[in-house]
């Protein structure tokens, strides 16, 4: 009974840690101004408590991303249509598209910090590398696409969250507005594809 107790009271602690940052990075001005010590204080636990469950602020911020992304990731692979497998390419691409963006749209400042923690290149994060990786292969299904693995990467450009941040603050874009803008410029990429003979 008793070897259970640190086991509950580690999963109470990540829950608590992971709510915590998930309501600082909502209501932060700017995502660098979260800091580890602001997280444990809200979370009520030690910074010790932080480092040992997830090695540092960036191990926090992708397991917080995670967290959040898991029902699109769930719905990507075994969903119903449009995102689910079961959905031809040419509708599941524009589905994936607007749902990473009502994602980024939901979460911006999460989104901008864990964009921030890829070093020089956001596009060495994990999450960036799997979106890529699941649109190219959607792409490559579409017949007589080609350069799938440059189009992924210009189709997930539009869902970057500093773009999403720049376009809601600076333009003043609302979020139907963005989904609107996002479904055409999508249509265009795809219908690039050479007309089948």
């Amino acid at each position: 009974m008793t070897a259970r107790t640190p086991r509950k009271d580690a999963a109470r602690n990540r829950a608590a840690v992971l709510a915590a940052a998930d309501d600082l990075f909502a209501r932060c001005e700017s995502p660098a101004a979260v800091t580890m010590a602001d997280i444990a204080a809200a979370a009520g636990v030690g910074k010790a408590t932080l480092f040992r469950g997830f090695g540092d602020r960036t191990g926090l911020i992708r397991a917080l991303f995670e967290a959040r992304l898991e029902p699109i990731r769930a719905a990507v692979e075994s969903g119903p249509p449009p995102l689910g497998p079961a959905a031809p390419p040419l509708r599941r691409v524009p589905a994936l598209l607007d749902a990473v963006l009502c994602f980024k749209l939901d979460n911006r400042h999460l989104a901008l910090a864990l964009e921030d923690t890829g070093g020089d290149s956001p596009y060495r994060t994990e999450h960036y590398e799997r979106w890529h990786r699941t649109l190219q292969g959607l792409l490559d299904r579409i017949e007589g696409f080609t350069g799938s693995a440059y189009a992924a990467h210009a189709l997930l450009a539009a869902t970057r969250a500093d773009l999403v941040e720049h376009l809601v603050v600076q333009q003043g874009m609302g979020r139907e507005e963005l989904r609107a803008n996002l479904a055409d410029y999508a249509a265009t990429v795809l219908a690039s594809r050479p007309s089948p003979g």
